[in-house]
C-alpha cells in the first residue's frame, strides 16, 4: 500500500510537470503566433481571453468526468486533450481561428488541471504529509523545461508549428505513461455527482483577492514577458523568450523550497516579503533601460508570487464553516485570474502601452504585502493547493 501511494506520488508529479511544459511551450512562442495570425496587441489580448472562456465553461465538467469514469481514466483522457491542444494556436491564420484554438486550449487546460489537483490532494491525504507545494513546484519545473526548449527554438528561428507538433507528441506519450500509475479514485455508490459551481463564503473573499493578485501577475508575465521585451525594448525573439524562462525558473525554485520557508517564518511574514520582492520586480520591468534589467524584474516577479497561491488555499481551508466550499470558490477565482490577466494586459496595451499594463501588475503586487494578514491561520485544517 505504501509503495502504491509513493508510486502514485511520482506519477502525479510527472503529470504536473507535463501540464506545466505545455504552458511553457506556448508562452515562449506567443510573439511568433501573434505575427503568424497577423493580430495587433489589442487583438491578441482579445484572443487570450478565450482560454478563460473555455476554462469557465469546461472546468465544472471535469469533476463529473472523473465521477463518471474514475480519476485515472479521466486524467489520461483530459491530459492527452490538453497536450494535443498545444498544436492548435500556432496553426491559426487569423484572429477568428486563433480565438477558437485558444478556447479549446483553455478548456482542456482547466479540465486536466482540476483532475490532477484532486488526485494530488488525495495522495497528500494518504501520505499524511504536505506534498502539494512540491507538486506545483514540478508544474513550474515543467513550465521551465517547456519555456527553455521554446527559447532555443525561437533563437534558432524554428517554425512554431513544427516546434509545438514535436512537443505535443512527446508530452502526450509521457502523460499517458504517467497516468497509468496515478490513483484510480471512484465515487461510492451513494455519492452524488459534484455541483457545477461553488461560491466562496464571505470569509474567503479577501483570501481569494490575494490569490487573484498573485495569479494575475503570473498570467501576465507568462504570456506577455516575451512580447514586452520585443515590443518595448526591441530585443530579438531569442532574448525575449529568455524572460519567460527566467520567470519560470525563479517560480520553480521558490515553489520547490517554499514549504521550508513557510514553516520557519509563517505564512503572513512570507507573503509580506514575497509581495515586496514581486513589487520590486514590477518596478524593474517598468523602468528597465536595458533588456537585462527587465529580465531580472520578471525573475523577481516569479520569485515573489510563487508561494502566495498555495498559502491562499491553505488559509481558505481554515476560514469559515465549510472549508471545501471556500477552497473550491477560491480555486475558481484564482484560476480565472490567470486566464483573464493576459487579455486585460493586451487591452491596456492597445489603449495605452505595455508599460502601463505592467504598472497595473506592479500595483497588484503591492497588494500582496498589504493584505498578507488575511492569510493568518485561524484553525487547524488540512492544506489544499492552487491550480497550475
Amino acid at each position: 500500500m505504501i509503495d502504491e501511494v509513493r508510486r502514485a506520488r511520482v506519477a502525479v508529479a510527472v503529470v504536473f510537470c507535463v501540464h506545466g511544459a505545455v504552458t511553457g511551450s506556448f508562452a515562449t512562442r506567443v510573439p511568433w503566433i501573434q505575427d503568424h495570425a497577423g493580430v495587433s496587441p489589442g487583438q491578441l489580448g482579445l484572443a487570450l481571453a478565450f482560454p478563460a472562456l473555455g476554462a469557465a465553461i469546461a472546468m465544472p465538467l471535469a469533476a463529473r468526468v472523473s465521477h463518471r469514469f474514475g480519476s485515472r481514466t479521466a486524467q489520461r483522457g483530459l491530459l492527452a486533450l490538453w497536450t494535443l491542444a498545444l498544436i492548435l494556436p500556432s496553426l491559426a491564420p487569423n484572429l477568428i481561428a486563433l480565438c477558437g484554438a485558444l478556447f479549446v486550449y483553455g478548456a482542456t487546460a482547466g479540465m486536466a488541471d482540476v483532475v490532477m489537483n484532486a488526485i494530488g490532494v488525495e495522495v497528500e491525504h494518504r501520505m499524511a504529509k504536505s506534498i502539494m507545494s512540491g507538486l506545483h513546484g514540478m508544474w513550474s519545473v515543467g513550465a521551465l523545461i517547456g519555456s527553455g526548449i521554446g527559447t532555443v527554438a525561437a533563437h534558432l528561428d524554428i517554425n512554431a508549428q513544427l516546434h509545438h507538433l514535436v512537443m505535443a507528441a512527446v508530452l502526450t506519450v509521457l502523460g499517458a505513461i504517467a497516468c497509468q500509475f496515478v490513483l484510480n479514485l471512484h465515487p461510492t455508490e451513494d455519492e452524488e455527482a459534484p455541483p457545477h459551481f461553488a461560491l466562496p463564503p464571505k470569509s474567503a473573499l479577501l483570501i481569494g483577492a490575494v490569490g487573484f493578485c498573485a495569479v494575475f501577475a503570473e498570467g501576465a508575465s507568462l504570456d506577455w514577458s516575451a512580447v514586452y521585451l520585443e515590443d518595448v525594448l526591441t530585443t530579438s525573439a531569442g532574448v525575449a523568450a529568455g524572460a519567460t524562462t527566467g520567470f519560470a525558473l525563479t517560480m520553480a525554485v521558490a515553489r520547490l523550497f517554499g514549504d521550508a520557508v513557510v514553516d520557519r517564518f509563517g505564512a503572513v511574514r512570507t507573503v509580506r516579503v514575497s509581495g515586496a520582492i514581486a513589487t520590486l520586480g514590477g518596478v524593474l520591468v517598468v523602468l528597465a533601460p536595458h533588456p537585462a534589467v527587465a529580465m531580472a524584474g520578471f525573475g523577481l516577479l516569479g520569485l515573489g508570487i510563487a508561494v502566495v497561491v498555495p498559502l491562499a488555499f491553505a488559509a481558505a481551508g481554515k476560514a469559515g464553516p465549510n472549508p471545501s466550499q471556500a477552497i473550491a470558490g477560491v480555486a475558481t477565482v484564482t484560476y480565472a485570474s490567470g486566464l483573464v490577466a493576459p487579455s486585460i494586459i493586451g487591452g491596456i496595451a492597445q489603449a495605452s502601452s505595455l508599460t502601463l499594463s505592467f504598472i497595473v501588475v506592479t500595483v497588484l503586487a503591492t497588494g500582496l504585502a498589504l493584505f498578507a494578514p488575511v492569510l493568518a491561520p485561524r484553525r487547524s485544517s488540512r492544506t489544499a493547493a492552487d491550480p497550475a
